[in-house]
Formats: C-alpha cells, sequence, structure tokens
C-alpha cells in the first residue's frame, strides 16, 4: 500500500508539476505577447516620426529652392528703383537713356525669370497684403478702396511679398 500510495502521490505531483508548468507557459507567453505590442507601437510610432521627418525635411528643402533667390532679390530692388529714376530724369543724351533701358529691361527680365514680378497696383482695389497706404485722398470719380497712385512699386517672389508697394488710396 505505501508504494501504490507513493506512486498515486508520484502522479498527482507530476500532474501539477504539469499545471504549474502550463500556467508558467500561459503566463510566459502572455507576457510575450505583451511585450510583443508593446515593441510593435513603439516601432510604428517610431516609423511615422521617421516619415514625419523626411516629408518635413523634404517641404524644408522645396521652400529653399523655390525662395532661394529672395535675399539676392530684396538687396536688387533698390539698384532697379534707381535705374527707374534715370529713365524718368530728363536728359538730352539719348544714347545714355537707351543704354539705361537695357540695363533696366535685362535686370527685370532676369528677375522675372527667377520667379520676381512687379505687384500692379494702380487702378485695383487695395489689398492691405501687397499694399502699403501711406495716403488717402477722396476722388469724385473713384470708387472707394482703389489704388489711385504708386509712390513705389512693390514686387512679389511666386507667391512670396518682397516689398509691399507704397501706394495712395482713395476714400
Amino acid at each position: 500500500m505505501p508504494k501504490e500510495k507513493l506512486n498515486s502521490v508520484k502522479e498527482e505531483a507530476e500532474k501539477l508539476e504539469e499545471v504549474v508548468e502550463e500556467i508558467s507557459d500561459q503566463q510566459l507567453i502572455e507576457k510575450l505577447s505583451q511585450d510583443n505590442e508593446k515593441l510593435k507601437n513603439e516601432y510604428f510610432k517610431a516609423y511615422a516620426d521617421a516619415e514625419n521627418f523626411k516629408k518635413r525635411s523634404q517641404r524644408e528643402v522645396d521652400n529653399l529652392m523655390k525662395y532661394r533667390i529672395q535675399s539676392f532679390a530684396n538687396d536688387v530692388l533698390p539698384v532697379l528703383d534707381n535705374l527707374e529714376r534715370a529713365l524718368s530724369a530728363p536728359t538730352s543724351d539719348e544714347s545714355f537713356k537707351t543704354g539705361v533701358q537695357m540695363i533696366y529691361d535685362q535686370l527685370v527680365a532676369a528677375l522675372e525669370k527667377e520667379g520676381v514680378k512687379e505687384i500692379e497696383a494702380l487702378g485695383n482695389p487695395f489689398n492691405p497684403q501687397e499694399h502699403h497706404a501711406i495716403a488717402k485722398e477722396k476722388q469724385e470719380d473713384v470708387e472707394a478702396g482703389i489704388v489711385t497712385e504708386v509712390y513705389q512699386k512693390g514686387y512679389i517672389l511666386k507667391d512670396r511679398v518682397l516689398r509691399a508697394s507704397m501706394v495712395k488710396v482713395s476714400e
């Protein structure tokens, strides 16, 4: 009997070990599954961050390329203004005036090639994003809010204002 009891206890002990192992395996599987989910989430977050960084960097590079001439154009605009003053000044030397006109035309063409254009202001409605009103004047034949005089030309680079036009606006 003691041998049978011993075998019975031994069998029960083996069954308990199997149950314990089974419980341990289930806990291990559950823990590994949780760890796996956590790592998957971290991976997807890192992947999303990398993609966002890539897109943001590409946008920055695109903007740098699009507006690369902005600083140069801002430096050249006063030269353009001075050439316009030289062309409007009275002179009897036509060859000088022709030479200045050719330089002016070449400079305007080079700027236009890079996307710099004059803001058309005269006769157009006042736009505070493109025009800087420095005077107002009531005029009978012009409706309110129309640019009646341009004191200094404004310029735009693609879709960005380089310099607003200084204008007089009707009241």
